[in-house]
């Protein structure tokens, strides 16, 4: 969910019982404490189950139109985006939100801007072209020099201090710990060996073993038999089994897939740290682009090539052929009525536990889709005392709490000095039953979230609770794509992809099996050029 692939910033070594000593002796501010305003968010998915009974009312309108888009976030503005590139404009979206973004989404109160779901994009690999195309056209790069790498705006990438880990009771620098014995420096070296060969390896075709998107990796079966265990049996297999290396993939792992290394494909644990080249700057170091708002930012600039031609808070809840048409019925949840709109041809930029809904004889590939659900808690706090040297940093981790540790959203300002902080902090639901888990989260009341941050924060801020004036707590129950074993090179995904009678097209980052920017992205560009040579061919 932070959007994954950085594996330098993820170098997390658990460790059990950290601060349980210590805690009985820490001393709580009690006399300065506000009264804590606390928020619930979320998608709108009371509107969303709507689709189980679809007791909507008939249309009182009709629109007609070329082609349209079902579904606001990064696949479908990216599609948006393509659509004007290939000359059209005339299409539509709809979207269920009263927003467009999808997950790739922000919140804003007085002091800062901060994410809703993503909020980071490592640097693209300098074979991906159309991604470096997008950012050199937002301004995000800047030019290239002689050697044709990339130049980023400096003030759109992460500053110092980058990472820091809470550790043996005290901040570090880094996410790696600065301590540790022999037995486990050497499965830690032995591994990421492993990693840099698969980063650079190619198959017998001359792809790489990993890259992104995903399409683009070698078809070569050596490395494709890993989808079919676990990342946790992968390691047994390769015998690294120090349970700090251990500790630190299966965070890796639910940080970019939601899912540990208990439940996930071990090809996707490989691919998060093989399939970024860092090879898109002259000094080929591994470095993120970030906004307070976090990926957001990048919505923000997809969002122009939809305007004016977006219908938001726009339930889709029945799509059909008609002759050579295909009719889509949708509720407008403002207006409480329906509108038909008759489309030459239709992009399905929804999720597939969406599509379920829409097509009969889905159902049954749709649910071998797995999707983990998501916690974020944005606090707004008068300050974070640390009795440390180390400074607050962009991305903070806790060594040994559940969460995923916090985000420092103002981490770009030049202010001078912050009245406020603004964190936000993150929670992945990983486990065998991710339905059962959904809705627990749904049926979870504030209190019980509340706790849940606050518990893990106190590890490391121990008075968190006493300097926390609000939290924003928002909860997706869908929060993106689990790869579980068999699921990446499997049939469901592929089934789902397929276009119905040439005139219904899927495009979703869920049908690459893996949740981060780059995949929606291409994922939207691939679907309106096989949309539009598809329409070359119809006339």
């Amino acid at each position: 969910m932070k959007n994954g692939g950085n594996y330098s910033r993820r170098r997390f070594l658990k460790n059990v019982g950290l601060t349980a000593a210590m805690l009985p002796l820490l001393q709580y501010c009690k006399n300065e404490a506000l009264k804590l305003v606390l928020r619930i968010s979320g998608t709108n998915h009371i509107l969303g189950h709507r689709l189980w009974i679809k007791d909507f009312p008939k249309p009182i309108q009709k629109i007609e139109i070329p082609y349209l888009i079902i579904g606001g976030g990064i696949t479908g503005l990216s599609a948006a985006r393509q659509f004007r590139k290939n000359g059209i404009s005339d299409f539509l979206l709809l979207e269920l939100e009263n927003h467009l973004g999808g997950n790739a989404s922000n919140g804003q109160n007085q002091y800062s801007k901060f994410p809703l779901g993503a909020h980071y994009l490592p640097l693209p690999n300098f074979s991906d072209k159309k991604l470096l195309q997008f950012l050199e056209e937002e301004k995000i790069i800047t030019g290239y020099d002689t050697s044709g790498f990339a130049i980023f705006d400096e003030t759109q990438l992460t500053f110092f201090p980058q990472e820091r880990l809470f550790y043996n009771n005290s901040w570090q620098e880094g996410l790696v710990p600065k301590t540790l014995n022999e037995a486990g420096r050497d499965n830690f070296d032995t591994f990421f060996e492993k990693m840099e060969k698969y980063q650079s390896a190619k198959g017998a075709d001359g792809k790489f073993l990993f890259d992104i998107p995903v399409k683009m990796s070698s078809a070569d079966k050596m490395v494709r038999d890993f989808d079919k265990i676990t990342m946790k049996e992968w390691l047994q297999q390769q015998g690294l089994v120090s349970e700090t290396l251990c500790n630190y993939v299966d965070y890796c792992c639910r940080d970019d897939f939601g899912l540990g290394i208990d439940y996930v494909s071990a090809w996707a644990g490989i691919h998060y740290f093989a399939a970024r080249k860092h090879d898109s700057t002259a000094d080929k170091k591994e470095n993120v682009l970030t906004w307070p708002e976090g990926n957001a930012r990048l919505a923000q600039h997809l969002k122009k090539y939809s305007e004016g031609k977006n219908l938001p808070n726009h339930l889709a809840y029945e799509v059909k052929m008609v002759d050579d048409k295909v009719e889509v019925k949708a509720f407008d949840s403002v207006k409480k009525q329906s509108v038909s709109i008759v489309a030459d041809k239709v992009l399905m930029a929804s999720p597939q536990f969406v599509n379920q809904y829409l097509f009969e004889s889905r159902k049954q590939t749709a649910s071998k889709f797995h999707y983990a659900p998501w916690l974020l808690a944005t606090l707004t706090v008068r300050d974070l005392i640390d009795n440390e040297s180390y400074p607050l940093s962009w991305d903070n981790v806790i060594y040994g709490s559940k969460g995923l540790g916090y985000v420092h959203d103002q981490h770009q300002s030049l202010a001078q000095t912050e009245t406020r902080k603004v964190i936000t902090y993150y929670y992945s639901f990983s486990g065998p039953d991710l339905r059962k888990m959904r809705k627990e989260i749904y049926s979870g009341k504030e209190e019980k979230w509340k706790k849940l941050v606050f518990d893990d924060l106190k590890m490391a801020h121990p008075d968190i609770e006493t300097q926390t004036e609000s939290i924003d707590i928002h909860l997706l129950g869908h929060g993106m794509i689990s790869p579980v074993p068999g699921f990446i090179f499997g049939d469901a995904k592929a089934q789902a992809a397929k276009p119905i009678g040439n005139r219904i097209f899927f495009a979703h980052s869920d049908l690459s099996g893996i949740s981060i920017f780059e995949e929606a992205f291409h994922q939207g560009i691939d679907a309106v050029n096989q949309m539009t040579h598809a329409a070359t061919l119809d006339s």
